[in-house]
């Protein structure tokens, strides 16, 4: 099938009304299927246009010069000029961009500039369902031929008055009037933004005509590198401006100007028409433009024009959009004979296979191809009625809604990765601080933070634990403040608290957070102590807590220590990190990834045993679980005088004896220990029936986790007035008898003894310790009661608000990091006390050295007693353990009262086990 049969197809409509009906000469659908198809732009590449030359008939021209004498004479059929508007002009949608000249009346002055300027204003209207084609070479070349310069100035006056004009062009300045009145900062403020509205203008319009910034002035630049007129000649784009002038360009060949003023006008087309992968609406052009000119002769303006285009296309080397249509006599002699209408895609396909040819050999007339009615077709002139060209519809990822639609999609897939990253109460700041946070899988917020942008936890009923946070934070910009106005001579390190601040199933009015609440308080508390020291003290440290989340049961800890490491990479002053709560394979796993990064971990509660063999830069603040299994064995044989014993163990929801190295190890200590003894060692799950516990006479031990206590104590509500004599509860127990909703519940005559790790640090023992002048229980004592730190303030005279297990523990591991920081900073300062501190001075690992040196002879003395360890392990030696005994456990007014006890309260003391 011949290429033309489809667009011919195509072309023809609908039967029209003998009145509207176009009467082609014969091959006038041949002609106007090649012009379809020269339209429609390909979807690859683009094509190169010929100029169609259409002979017209000696009768059809003497017919036009009667009509233009007033003669009025049938039109001849074979003229395409009327069918060709109506063809390009009467598109239902899209149109092609086109403009329609007549050479016989041409307009303006009737030369080559005057036919461009009225074929860029036809081209440049917003008019054919498009967007406009927007020329930027062509206005500035037609602009400077309108310019005249006065003669006989100074050549400086004649270019300063043309880089007026020029920068005017780009955008006229208004004039202001130098600024006057107001104070003298008003005024020089008014001066200055009046210099830069004048001065910077004239800098880029200077740097844009230099043609030495590339982003800068590229339409400038261009003129410099085209080849007509010579411009090197002129160094410089102005001076290359003043000969295109009026007057200034009498001296330069009228041909050379009109070859520019047509390429500059080519040029701005082909940029028209560039596609370019960013930019969608590039390829919204479909449809070449085209240009129709009528009663051209090779003698007239119409034929000039002809030969100009010609011998740019040919000189330039360089192809251009623009599809020429002209009509007039005889073409130029130098071309062969004329082709009929009928054959016009044989006439073009010929003359695209020899226009390589021709540009070479720069024949003249290279461009054209000329057709003419077919004088052999005897037959009636087509009476088909032609339906008018539309553009092709653009690409469908060209339209104008993709750029909204893929804005969207972007927006919504950055809003999902963003919900997926972050969430409320969980992003980062906008004001700057030490926040790095993310969504993990189950919602939870995993990461750290320094500043009261980020607060972790949002549930009901933890308010004590968002009080905290707020308190460290505001006491973090303090301790910054004190340093600078200290001139940064204080020590300034970093501690992170790291625990699971998130994801507890809890009611609104119960506090889930307990033990983490009361690590953050006695970390608070260290640096509130040291925010209290004189401001002349020098040696003394100031401290900023950084506050992470690993999540619940410490599942993101790997998550979290990533961040971390990256905090201690940029961060120096990061030495340490206290917290971790529980032990697990997944805090085992952190304390391998921050032995790696390099940070020394104090652990205020942890106790599996042998968990110091993950970091060789741990330490461990409270006995390990071999120590309170001596202690539960001392007491019952001692104090209990039983030799049988049932054990009940619990692991979190979600959680497998394996992973919670805490029970496990508890476990195995009790059954090695006790042997045989244990008569009964099972696992318990909420919903368990304990009635075969009723009236137990043995040692009845909860081996499990303080969340599932509460279910376990409800349990043996059934056993009514006859519960077990001897109940005994690990250390974890403590966290519920730290939550007075919980304990509200329970039976109220099953007493309950349970282990503690902290003791030594009960609000009567500090009473106690600060009668005798304990110095540091005392100070401990009197911090917890101050009225700016803890809310409520402890163990103030005439209220029941106890200090909490772990605020002492807490205290303790962030203190002893203190005081190993301000003994290497005496050491380094002993020179010059008064010298700057330079946190780079000291790192991590050499704080954990000097922990271990200072712990090497008599031992840290501790709030919750005496911390020693050995030069080859993390866990303390004889650290002081307890068990507390309540008897009524819904009642939270009576503290409880310690009843046995293990390990060294003071240097001074035995470490033998016994009643209190």
């Amino acid at each position: 099938m011949p290429r033309s049969e489809v667009p011919k197809r195509e072309l023809i409509g609908q039967r029209q009304s003998p009145g509207g009906r176009d009467r082609l000469p014969p091959g006038g659908l041949e002609f106007f299927a090649l012009l379809a198809r020269l339209l429609r732009r390909p979807r690859r590449g683009d094509r190169r246009l010929p100029l169609l030359w259409l002979v017209r008939p000696e009768t059809q021209i003497r017919s036009d010069t009667l009509a233009r004498s007033d003669t009025l004479v049938r039109a001849d059929t074979s003229d395409l000029m009327v069918p060709l508007r109506r063809f390009l002009g009467q598109g239902p949608r899209r149109r092609v961009p086109h403009a329609v000249l007549d050479a016989d009346v041409p307009p303006g002055a009737g030369d080559v500039p005057a036919l461009l300027r009225e074929l860029h204003r036809q081209l440049s209207l917003e008019a054919f369902g498009a967007a406009r084609l927007r020329f930027r070479h062509y206005p500035l070349a037609d602009w400077l031929m309108h310019q005249s310069l006065t003669f006989g100035v100074d050549a400086d006056d004649s270019r300063a008055a043309l880089v007026r004009r020029l920068r005017d062009r780009r955008g006229p300045r208004t004039p202001e009037a130098l600024p006057s009145g107001g104070d003298a900062v008003s005024i020089v403020s008014q001066v200055l933004l009046w210099l830069v509205r004048r001065a910077v203008p004239s800098v880029v319009f200077r740097a844009a005509v230099s043609g030495r910034v590339p982003v800068l002035g590229r339409h400038y630049t261009w003129f410099m590198r085209q080849q007509y007129l010579a411009p090197r000649q002129s160094v410089t784009f102005l001076g290359f401006a003043e000969r295109l002038t009026a007057g200034w360009r009498d001296g330069e060949q009228p041909d050379q100007v009109n070859k520019l003023l047509l390429h500059a006008f080519l040029e701005d087309l082909r940029q028209a028409y560039r596609r370019r992968p960013w930019r969608p609406s590039d390829w919204r052009r479909t449809a070449y433009p085209a240009l129709l000119l009528d009663h051209v002769a090779p003698g007239n303006v119409g034929g000039e024009m002809v030969r100009l285009i010609g011998d740019v296309r040919t000189e330039t080397g360089r192809n251009d959009p623009l599809l020429i249509v002209v009509s007039g006599g005889q073409p130029p002699p130098e071309l062969p004979e004329p082709h009929p209408l009928t054959e016009a895609d044989e006439a073009y396909d010929e003359w695209a296979e020899a226009l390589p040819e021709m540009r070479r050999l720069r024949r003249p007339a290279a461009w054209l191809v000329a057709l003419r009615p077919d004088d052999t077709d005897t037959g009636p002139p087509s009476r088909g009625g032609m339906r008018p060209f539309s553009a092709p519809d653009p690409p469908w990822w060209s339209r104008r809604f993709l750029p909204a639609a893929l804005s969207l999609v972007l927006l919504a897939a950055g809003g999902v990765w963003v919900g997926s990253r972050w969430g409320p109460g969980c992003h980062p700041s906008l004001t700057g601080g030490r926040i790095s946070v993310e969504v993990a899988g189950s919602g939870e917020c995993v990461g750290y933070s320094d500043n009261a942008a980020q607060v972790f936890n949002n549930d009901p009923g933890q308010d004590g634990l968002r009080t905290i946070q707020q308190r460290i934070f505001a006491q973090n910009r303090a301790a910054e403040e004190v340093w600078q106005r200290s001139d940064r001579r204080r020590p300034f390190l970093t501690l992170v608290y790291l625990g699971t601040l998130t994801g507890n199933r809890t009611r609104a009015d119960e506090e889930s957070y307990v033990s983490e609440r009361e690590e953050l308080e006695g970390m608070a508390t260290a640096q509130y102590a040291l925010l209290k020291e004189s401001a002349g003290a020098d040696g003394a440290a100031l401290l900023r807590i950084v506050v992470a989340n690993g999540g619940r049961q410490m599942r993101y800890a790997d998550r979290a220590v990533a961040m971390l490491a990256e905090l201690a990479r940029d961060d120096p002053t990061v030495l340490g990190v206290v917290g971790l709560v529980e032990s697990r394979t997944s805090t085992a796993r952190a304390l391998r990834e921050l032995n790696k990064v390099g940070l020394p971990v104090l652990a205020p509660t942890l106790s599996a045993d042998k968990i110091d063999a993950n970091s060789r830069l741990y330490l461990q603040i409270s006995a390990p679980n071999a120590d309170q299994v001596k202690l539960v064995d001392a007491y019952a044989q001692q104090v209990l005088k039983v030799d049988q014993a049932h054990v009940y163990y619990t692991t979190l929801e979600g959680s497998t004896l394996s992973e919670d190295l805490y029970v496990n190890t508890l476990v195995d200590g009790l059954r090695q220990r006790f042997g045989t003894r244990i008569t009964r060692l099972d696992k318990w799950s909420t919903g368990q029936r304990l009635t075969d516990e009723c009236g137990y006479p043995g040692l009845l031990f909860y081996a499990g986790r303080w969340s599932e206590f509460d279910g376990f104590l409800r349990a043996l509500r059934e056993c009514g007035a006859n519960p077990p004599r001897h109940l005994v509860a690990d250390d974890s127990a403590n966290r519920y008898m730290a939550n007075p909703g919980l304990r509200a519940a329970a039976p109220g005559n099953l007493p309950v003894t349970y282990v503690s790790k902290a003791a030594l640090a009960t609000c009567a023992a500090l009473r106690a310790a600060q009668d005798r002048r304990d110095d540091a229980r005392a100070s401990f004592l009197s911090w917890i009661q101050a009225d700016d730190l803890l809310d409520p303030p402890r163990c103030r005279p005439g209220s029941e608000q106890q200090v909490g297990e772990r605020v002492s523990l807490a205290y303790d591991a962030s203190m002893m990091l203190i005081r190993a920081v301000e003994s290497l900073a005496a050491r380094l300062h002993h020179a010059d006390p008064r010298q700057r501190w330079e946190p780079t001075s000291v790192n991590p690992v050499a704080v954990h050295a000097e922990v271990l040196r200072q712990n090497a002879g008599q031992g840290y003395p501790g709030v919750a007693g005496l911390i020693r360890f050995t030069p080859d392990s993390g866990e303390p030696v004889d650290k002081r353990l307890a068990l507390m005994r309540v008897e009524q456990v819904p009642d939270v007014a009576t503290a409880p009262v310690e009843v046995f006890r293990c390990g060294v309260a003071d240097a001074s003391t035995p470490a033998a086990c016994g009643p209190a």
